[in-house]
């Protein structure tokens, strides 16, 4: 079973196929495959012109944005400078016009001088250098043929990288991990030399060859490495370093950023100096001729390579490694490991890394060391809201650009002139979000309605005037004969759209349309066509808002004031109730703001708003203070579980894995929320058998790799309540 086809967006280009340096732990000159040794030694036109003319088919065929190449060997600079120069002059050619071409160059540095880099300043090319240390590390492997030290030579590299002319080129320095040498010396003497980025790499190495192991250590790996973490994190982080920088990512829910960590499909083709077309360099560490494919740019382009059975073995995310590591709940960081390293003779490469125990012990060590924040609680989660509410707002003004002409300019600029908080309590109106969602859907899809449902803005920038005192004017497009001011109100007007002026007057506003003026001195007040939001007790009916519809389920129509007042009774009864019998939720209950009621449906429902809204069916508010109180609750730990969601990545691949529970296979997102919303039902009154069926979801959650340091953070929290909730029933 082979993955999709991807596109290739990196290739390796050999510019040159010897060394200068006699590195014994070389996986091209040292390992299986020594297929180096046919290869001519420097790449020729031929080969240039090929690659780069099938590299720009390639990306103005998938349509890619950017390409990187990176010059490697051998040593690439023993290609000497001419030839650097027709390379790069002949990728930016044939590349530039259909893609970004960003062009990297990886070297051990002994040779590197100011020709090459004032040719690699003009077009851009980025320098990697190959360093393990401080000189008695470096010395180690890193060697000429005759055992001379590269150390100072690699220092002099540096040190003109480090030049103001020629900084901006410098792209990193890369280590190879060695045992024999002191983490904390290594990485001072990397960190002295203020590198943009560090990358440390394990030695390659497979079970057909395996890595130095001291007697007895079980992941010396993960000891070395975690030695530099704890020294990197000491030093307040100034450096960034790759792997580490990747593991941290992958625990929080982000994207690996190394081909050798991660479940990322790798987009790397490796093109030699004879134009062969190969897969990731370091198979070659594997078996004689592991790597190749038997294309070449001669004959064929990189689609040919994608679609070979090797490179789609690579791509294949959780289903490309083993079962054992399916099963491991650090498979999202690890990702199984290096491909190369999973390599045995009798299996192929469907085995655990190598170096499978460090890797275990280098992402649990990482994650042992990283603080976790404190979940937000329910103030935070609504000004975490409000944050994500105006950079929805930033997204919509520049994603405009222009297209709301004169009208949306001047809405904008009465907009920031309102800016305080009286526009942070518009914004954080649940509803708020949805109008947002909505307007930068109809923009993104090209709807014409984008402009008009963008100018509601100016609705929102009104109500803020109001709430805020301002001595603002502002025109706001009313339809359907309703003019509606979100948190305040609702005006019937006689036409079935038009424009209003609202201007503040006093602690009211005044509208002005093309029948009248009406002056709303009391805006919480009901008066002759003008209708506030419902409420008691803290607790908004929103019957009004034209955005309340965002439940996937229909809205009552707009109720009358008396059955309204009703319902926030029996709603002001069930709350009560509930601070009573469950104080520990009571916070989350009095985020709940803003209830809309729905026209069907038997239970609570939570929609695509911001955080305090939810909408209710009629029937459930008919119901006894008991059922009521307890959809309620329902309901609140659904909408806290939302919001959290909105603002926190609590997992990752989800439904990647279905969860044994006691309702069947789940993935995770429903096996938390199960979970979640059930725990705070059992407190209120659950038996025995909910609360041990409660108790094995939680067992389940705490094994699901799924989860992020948050999202086991609050798994976490979930157990402390269940324990507080099996104690309650005990004392009972």
């Amino acid at each position: 079973m082979t993955g999709p086809l991807v596109p290739f967006r990196e290739i390796v280009l050999k510019v040159h196929s010897r060394c200068d340096l006699a590195c014994d732990h070389c996986y091209v000159y040292e390992a299986a495959d020594q297929s180096w040794r046919q290869q001519p030694r420097a790449v020729s036109d031929d080969v240039i012109e090929h690659t780069a003319r099938r590299l720009a088919e390639h990306a103005e065929k998938h349509r890619l944005s950017s390409v990187s190449v990176i010059l490697h060997g051998g040593e690439p600079l023993l290609a000497g400078p001419e030839r650097l120069r027709r390379v790069c002059e002949v990728l930016t050619a044939a590349v530039a016009p259909v893609a970004e071409l960003d062009l990297r160059i990886h070297t051990n540095g002994v040779l590197l001088s100011t020709r090459h880099l004032d040719l690699f300043g003009e077009f851009g090319v980025k320098v990697g250098i190959s360093l393990d240390g401080d000189r008695a590390a470096n010395d180690r492997h890193r060697r000429y043929a005759d055992g001379r030290s590269s150390h100072p030579e690699v220092l002099a590299a540096v040190a003109l990288l480090q030049q103001p002319c020629h900084r901006r080129l410098f792209a990193g320095l890369l280590c190879t991990v060695d045992l024999a040498n002191d983490p904390v010396a290594v990485h001072d003497a990397l960190v002295a030399l203020d590198p943009p980025r560090i990358d440390y790499l394990l030695p390659h190495a497979t079970w057909e060859s395996p890595p130095a192991r001291p007697d007895e250590i079980p992941a010396p790996y993960a000891d070395w490495l975690l030695a530099v973490f704890d020294r990197w994190d000491e030093q307040g982080r100034t450096v960034p370093v790759r792997l580490f920088d990747s593991v941290l990512s992958t625990l929080h829910g982000g994207p690996s950023l190394t081909e050798s960590l991660g479940l990322a499909p790798t987009d790397i083709v490796v093109v030699e100096t004879d134009g062969s077309l190969e897969q990731v360099d370091s198979l070659k560490s594997a078996y004689e001729g592991a790597a190749a494919t038997g294309f070449s740019v001669f004959q064929d382009d990189f689609d040919a390579v994608a679609a070979h059975p090797g490179v789609r073995a690579r791509r294949r995310g959780l289903a490309g490694v083993g079962e054992q590591c399916r099963r491991c709940p650090v498979v999202r960081s690890c990702g199984g490991g290096h491909y190369t390293h999973r390599y045995r003779a009798d299996r192929g490469f469907d085995n655990p890394s190598v170096y499978c125990p460090d890797l275990m012990a280098l992402v649990r060590g990482i994650e042992a060391r990283t603080p976790v924040p404190e979940l937000p609680d329910p103030h935070q989660l609504t000004d975490r809201g409000l944050e994500l509410n105006r950079l929805l707002l930033a997204r919509l003004h520049t994603g405009l650009d222009g297209r709301g002409g004169a009208e949306w300019a001047r809405i904008w600029e009465l907009t920031t002139s309102v800016d305080g908080p009286g526009l942070d309590t518009v914004l954080a109106h649940p509803y708020a979000r949805s109008w947002l969602l909505a307007a930068l859907e109809a923009l993104d899809a090209g709807r014409p309605e984008a402009v008009a449902t963008a100018l509601r803005l100016a609705a929102y920038t009104a109500a803020a005037a109001v709430h805020g005192g301002a001595d603002l004017t502002v025109p706001v497009r009313w339809c359907d004969g309703r003019l509606h001011l979100p948190t305040l109100g609702e005006l019937r007007l006689p036409a079935a759209r038009g424009v209003a002026e609202v201007t503040v007057a006093g602690r009211g506003l005044r509208i002005r349309h093309a029948d009248g003026e009406r002056h709303i001195a009391r805006p919480a007040e009901p008066a002759p066509g003008w209708r506030p939001p419902s409420g008691t007790d803290g607790l908004v009916l929103d019957d009004l808002d034209p955005y309340r519809d965002c439940f996937g389920s229909p809205v009552l129509p707009r109720s009358e004031p008396r059955e309204a007042g009703e319902w926030g009774r029996r709603l002001a009864r069930a709350r009560a109730r509930l601070a009573e019998r469950v104080p520990r939720f009571a916070g989350a209950l009095a985020a709940i703001t803003t209830l809309t009621p729905l026209a069907h449906g038997a239970e609570p429902v939570v929609g695509r708003h911001g955080f305090g809204a939810l909408g209710l069916p009629v029937g459930l508010v008919a119901l006894a203070d008991e059922p009521l109180a307890l959809a309620l609750l329902r309901g609140a730990r659904r909408a806290a579980l939302r919001a959290l969601l909105d603002v926190e990545d609590l997992y990752d691949m989800d439904g990647a894995w279905q969860h044994p529970t006691p309702w069947g296979p789940l993935p995770v997102s429903r096996l938390l929320a199960e979970t979640y919303e059930g725990v705070a039902v059992a407190a209120y009154g659950g038996g025995a058998r909910i609360l041990a069926e409660l108790g094995r979801a939680l067992e389940a959650l705490e094994r699901a790799a799924e989860l992020t340091v948050t999202g086991k953070h609050l798994v976490h929290t979930v157990r402390q309540e269940w324990e507080e909730a099996s104690r309650g029933r005990e004392h009972h």
